[in-house]
C-alpha cells in the first residue's frame, strides 16, 4: 500500500497523471508482469473503467509510462549546455559524472532498461518506446563526441553507452561495490584514449 506522502501527492492530480505516477512505481516494486490494472487504478484512487478510458490497454500504460520517463531526459542535455557553454568536451566529462549519478539512484535499475528485459517481444508497444529512446540518446551522445573534436565519435558513444549499460546490470546483480563503482574512472579512460587518438591530448 501506499505511504502517507504518496497518498497526498497522488490525490491532489487528475486520474491520468495519478495512474500514470502508481502505475510507475508499482512497476518499479513489482515487475511490469507483476502488476494487474485492478491494482493500479485501485492504488491511483480510481477504477479500471477510467484507467482503460485514459490508456485502452494495460500495454498503452506501460508505453505510456516509459514515455514519461523518457521525457526527463530533455532538461538532462539542456543542463549540459546551459552548464558548460561553448565546451563540447567538458559537457561529455560531465554527462559521464551525471549519468553515474543517475545510475547510483536506480534503486530498481533503469524503467527503460527494465522494461526492455521484461517486454522481448518486438511489437509491444512499450519496447517501441524504449528502442526509439535509445536510439535519440545514442544520437545526442554521438553528436557531443563529434563536437568535442572526436574522430571516432559513434565508437566513443558506443564504448560509454555499453559501460553504462554494463555498470547498470553490474550494480543490481553484484551490489554497488562491484566493478560498476569504477564506471567514471573507466569511462573518463575511454575517453583520453579516443581523445590521445583525435589529436586532443591533455583536454
Amino acid at each position: 500500500m501506499m505511504g502517507n506522502d504518496e497518498l497526498v501527492s497522488c490525490c491532489v492530480k487528475r486520474p491520468r497523471e495519478r495512474i500514470i505516477e502508481m502505475a510507475q512505481l508499482l512497476f518499479r516494486k513489482h515487475g511490469i508482469r507483476g502488476v494487474g490494472v485492478d491494482t493500479i487504478a485501485e492504488e491511483a484512487g480510481t477504477n479500471k473503467m477510467t484507467l482503460y478510458r485514459h490508456f485502452g490497454s494495460k500495454d498503452e500504460l506501460i508505453a505510456e509510462c516509459l514515455r514519461d520517463t523518457a521525457r526527463t531526459a530533455d532538461p538532462f542535455w539542456r543542463d549540459l549546455e546551459t552548464n558548460y557553454p561553448g565546451d563540447p568536451m567538458a559537457q561529455l566529462h560531465a554527462w559521464v559524472h551525471a549519468v553515474a549519478s543517475y545510475a547510483s539512484m536506480e534503486a530498481g535499475g533503469c524503467d527503460l532498461v527494465t522494461a526492455a528485459f521484461e517486454l522481448p517481444e518486438p511489437d509491444h508497444p512499450a519496447r517501441q518506446v524504449v528502442e526509439a529512446f535509445k536510439h535519440e540518446q545514442r544520437e545526442k551522445l554521438v553528436g557531443l563526441c563529434r563536437k568535442a573534436g572526436i574522430a571516432e565519435a559513434e565508437k566513443l558513444a558506443d564504448a560509454l553507452g555499453l559501460l553504462l549499460e554494463g555498470a547498470r546490470v553490474n550494480r543490481r546483480s553484484v551490489g554497488p561495490d562491484g566493478p560498476s563503482a569504477r564506471f567514471v574512472m573507466l569511462a573518463e579512460a575511454v575517453i583520453a584514449s579516443f581523445s590521445a587518438a583525435s589529436g586532443k591530448v591533455g583536454e
